[in-house]
């Protein structure tokens, strides 16, 4: 894409669309859903084709916070949407978008922007096209088919940009969504467009949006509405089928992908293989799972296997939703000692920290799978809070569940926040005394540069001590103690009565001489040392 004054493509701009683009889904969400009758009428659509987007933007975010360059955070993009697709719609989505951004990631300084983008939409048709073992028309493939085309015909004109070519796409989207009926049969009849069309269009109204400053004007026609679940009267829209849908990712060398799709073509329908470079994302609905799975094992490493039986899938969520009872924590853990003082607690844990920061779909299975009525995350980590706040949104409308969302951005605030938890208080007050702690315990950590920087602090080289105070860089030395020690007392500096130390790989003693400093200054504080084994952190710290 190209900033909205010309010149060359922008990482900032494409940051924004995903940003808009996953926000926009966010509010389409529950429409999308109630329109998905095809291939199957389980009403996932639009959280399916959500979740990837958002898996996506996790990914770019995190690629970005690194100080990655163009070509490395579009392939985290693409890797991410890969590795977070979900449902027939969603897998889709992702070739579709990983196709974009690998055409993107090859242009040139000779080609236009207008050229670069409608040849990205050309070849990301093109690439979903193939990925669908038999392509029907009505669905996704023909909107992006129909975008497409106009955008190849609209960059044809030399003065055309790529605000043009996306505000022809966009359009040509909405105008091949509104004629989905008359293509398939189950849409016609329960008098809906096609869901993963809809879901496209709302994508490429985001990059309308962001490249022209103005909001899109929608179908002049309701969609349609379609009740989820399924009425007794509107069974016969569900075609006959297989039952299962299975999903994996599957580890194997590009080579032995055609045998896989001949393999699943004849097992049952709805069959999308997409991916490359050894890594690809399987989907198929079938009656026999087990010859699914055994096709992925001929073919490679399947893993992360998913299996929805559809008849149950209503009535199971139903179940869910009668069960649950009680109270949860979730939270993200950057080491495995940290992981284990987290259980212990009676948290569900989720392994994240810098390098490694959970997705929104890792948190809201762990809040599905959880069984509670109320849950309460702690992200422990700056940039997974709106990771967290967006599975929080997503599980209290899909599940019916309350969770809050304690923003704490360390880990010794989550483990502070988890000290004062009590399961027997009710909900709200619960989360403000968690809430409140962790607001009032001051983190501090200590870290190695890897590479020359300015900080707050001073300029720092490689291998230089880093001393973090509340997440700004506040010492920068050449001794690990002599770093931690000085954090250390101007956190005491405010007053204090508990220090906690959480030691890291690499620590070598480091936690223990904090601890006989603190009791040789500082004697009337207590002080409790951990062993959490996190990366790139030899010590955290805190005090309350």
């Amino acid at each position: 894409m190209e900033a909205p004054t010309g010149g060359g493509i922008d990482l900032a701009v494409v940051r924004r669309f995903v940003d808009v683009a996953v926000d926009a889904l966010a509010a389409a969400r529950e429409e999308i859903d109630a329109l998905n009758v095809y291939p199957v009428p389980d009403g996932d659509t639009g959280t399916n084709m959500y979740l990837t987007m958002s898996a996506a933007r996790d990914a770019i975010q995190q690629a970005m916070a690194d100080d990655a360059d163009l070509a490395t955070a579009l392939a985290a993009f693409r890797r991410g949407a890969l590795l977070g697709a979900r449902g027939n719609s969603g897998v889709i989505l992702s070739q579709l978008l990983g196709a974009l951004v690998a055409r993107i990631g090859r242009a040139t300084a000779s080609e236009s922007n207008a050229r670069t983008m409608a040849d990205a939409l050309a070849e990301a048709t093109e690439a979903a096209y193939a990925a669908v073992g038999t392509p029907v028309e009505g669905t996704i493939l023909t909107v992006a088919r129909a975008a497409s085309d106009a955008a190849v015909r609209r960059a044809e004109d030399d003065r055309a940009r790529a605000r043009d070519v996306f505000a022809s796409a966009a359009e040509a989207a909405r105008e091949a969504l509104a004629h989905t009926p008359e293509q398939l049969e189950q849409l016609r009849r329960a008098g809906v467009v096609d869901a993963g069309g809809r879901g496209l269009s709302v994508i490429l109204d985001a990059a309308e949006t962001v490249l022209t400053g103005r909001r899109p004007i929608t179908a002049q026609q309701p969609f349609g509405v379609h009740a989820i679940p399924l009425t007794v009267a509107e069974a016969d829209l569900r075609a006959e089928g297989p039952a299962y849908e299975v999903m994996y990712l599957l580890d194997a060398d590009d080579h032995a992908v055609p045998a896989l799709r001949e393999a699943l073509a004849p097992l049952g329908d709805s069959l999308v293989v997409v991916g490359g470079d050894g890594l690809w994302n399987v989907h198929v609905h079938v009656d026999d799972v087990g010859a699914a799975i055994e096709a992925g094992i001929l073919a490679g490493q399947p893993y992360r296997i998913r299996v929805t039986h559809f008849a149950e899938q209503v009535e199971r969520a139903a179940r869910r939703q009668e069960a649950r009872a009680g109270r949860r924590i979730v939270a993200v853990s950057a080491g495995p000692g940290l992981a284990r003082l987290f259980g212990d607690a009676g948290a569900i844990v989720i392994e994240g920290g810098p390098g490694n920061r959970p997705s929104t779909g890792s948190m809201l299975d762990a809040i599905a799978e959880s069984g509670a009525a109320e849950i309460v995350i702690l992200p422990n980590d700056h940039d997974s809070v709106r990771a967290a706040r967006i599975a929080a949104r997503t599980a209290e409308e899909d599940l019916g569940v309350r969770v809050a969302v304690i923003p704490t951005e360390a880990q010794v605030q989550g483990l502070a926040a988890l000290a004062v938890h009590e399961p027997a208080r009710a909900f709200d007050a619960d989360v403000l005394e968690m809430t409140a702690t962790a607001r009032h315990t001051r983190h501090g950590a200590v870290t190695v540069a890897a590479r020359r920087a300015i900080t707050m602090a001073g300029p720092c080289e490689p291998g230089d001590v880093l001393g973090v105070i509340e997440g700004d860089f506040a010492v920068v030395g050449h001794d690990l103690g002599d770093v931690a020690t000085a954090i250390l007392e101007r956190m005491l500096g405010g007053g204090g009565e508990l220090v906690t130390l959480v030691s890291g790989t690499g620590a070598n003693g480091l936690a223990r001489l904090c601890e006989e400093y603190v009791a040789d200054r500082h004697a009337h504080v207590d002080v409790v040392v951990y062993d959490g084994g996190q990366d790139r952190y030899p010590l955290l710290m805190s005090v309350e």
